[in-house]
């Protein structure tokens, strides 16, 4: 299984040959960094939202309930699955689902293994932007796998209204989804220091899945290791065609697995190049996008 730091797994119920999930999109008080909190929206009271865990064959349905003050929709990014399933109301014949109704999404599991994300598709520019996103993952049947920690991390970034530049006051602020100001930048909806580390064990082999549903791309650097980059949107790269890198440059609407050795112990920086994504509303101490792989 896949481990999310900071965000649980989405549960189910198996009836008949299909696994039930219900996926409530609701409005969502996250706490970024300790006593400091946003308003935005999200699944199940997180943001991101609970992350789903299937198998290729696997037969799904996944209620989508509505607790928005607004119409919205869910579109599977990256999946395979019929037209009127696949969550964009203003083009396909997919429906929007209107506040307190929900609509069942139901579908095979046709994609092999790979990481995948499900958010938004109705006022996008508005609801991605407050929250609206989480990750789908298709497990591999294969219990022979040589990964022996898998995390995911969603990468976010929010435009957060009320503080004085370089001000981290605690309070509950709203957000700005229509600005290109952002200011707080987060993994699974945390700040650092306030996300937990990605602990490893020396010898282990590590596996990391990157997602970014938002506005900006996210170069991820880690420190003290080289990767191989195994698989992109969900598919895996052949062995031979793989690049050994130490960072990776994660667009919006992308997903990346790379892989490495746990083979040098320490506390080592993982975290966006990108030097104001590295800061807590452009404080200087180190911020935003950032967690630690940490060597138990």
């Amino acid at each position: 299984m896949v481990t999310t730091p900071d965000v649980s797994d989405l549960p189910y119920k198996f009836q008949n040959g299909v696994k039930y999930f219900e996926l409530i999109a609701e409005p969502v008080k996250r706490e970024i960094l300790p006593g400091l909190y946003i308003n935005g929206w999200g699944y199940n009271g997180s943001i991101p939202g609970p992350t789903i865990q299937v198998y290729p064959g696997d037969y799904v349905n996944i209620r989508v309930v509505n607790h928005l003050p607004q119409a919205t929709s869910v579109h599977w990014h990256g999946l395979d699955v019929p037209n009127v399933m696949d969550g964009v109301p203003e083009i396909e014949p997919s429906p929007k689902i209107e506040p307190g109704k929900y609509f069942d999404y139901h579908f095979e599991i046709t994609n092999p293994p790979g990481t995948h994300m499900y958010h938004t598709h109705f006022n996008t520019p508005v609801q991605q932007m407050m929250g609206l996103g989480g990750a789908f993952i298709i497990l591999s049947h294969n219990r022979n796998t040589n990964i022996q920690r898998d995390y995911f991390l969603m990468l976010q970034e929010f435009t957060v209204t009320g503080l004085m530049m370089g001000e981290i006051t605690p309070g509950t602020y709203d957000l700005g989804p229509m600005s290109h100001d952002f200011n707080f930048f987060t993994i699974n909806g945390r700040c650092f220091p306030y996300v937990t580390p990605l602990r490893v064990k020396a010898g282990e082999n590590v596996r990391i899945r990157l997602g970014n549903i938002v506005h900006d791309a996210h170069p991820m650097h880690i420190h003290g290791h080289q990767f191989t980059v195994s698989a992109s949107d969900g598919n895996a790269i052949p062995a031979n065609n793989r690049l050994v890198k130490n960072t990776v440059n994660v667009a919006s609407g992308e997903t990346y697995d790379f892989d490495f050795k746990a083979n040098n112990p320490g506390n080592w920086p993982f975290h966006c190049h990108i030097p104001h994504h590295m800061s807590n509303n452009m404080q200087m101490a180190m911020g935003g996008m950032s967690t630690v792989i940490e060597y138990q």
